[in-house]
């Protein structure tokens, strides 16, 4: 059974940092890209950052290009975003996913809830 666990909630103020996390189990962890979605109060759910499998290669939506950074640890079995620079419109529930092609594979998570006041 896959589990998905986010982790690193918090709230902070505007111009703060959080690092979130991301373990997973259940599948080849090593096997899949990955990838940082968010869903802020009545909005979308949107990709926010992805990362290959190996860690050769990162995206970022352009939102948080420069202020966020998603990084992995195969051997932990965890995907991390370090979130820089945070502005009250990062404020949203983040999940992670397998993702391949960019497409999100699994069902989601709970999520862990990001605020960022102002």
């Amino acid at each position: 059974q896959v589990q998905l666990v986010e982790s690193g909630e918090g709230l902070v103020q505007a111009g703060g940092s959080l690092r979130l996390s991301c373990a997973v189990s259940g599948y080849t962890f090593s096997s899949y890209d990955m990838g940082w979605y968010r869903q802020a109060p009545g909005k979308q759910r949107e990709s926010v950052a992805g990362i290959s499998w190996d860690s050769g290669h990162a995206t970022y939506a352009d939102p948080v290009k420069g202020r966020f950074t998603i990084s992995r640890d195969n051997a932990k079995n965890t995907v991390y975003l370090q979130m820089d620079s945070l502005k009250p419109e990062d404020t949203a529930i983040y999940y992670c996913n397998a993702q391949v092609a960019g497409t999100r594979v699994f069902g989601w998570g709970q999520g862990t809830q990001v605020t960022v006041s102002s």
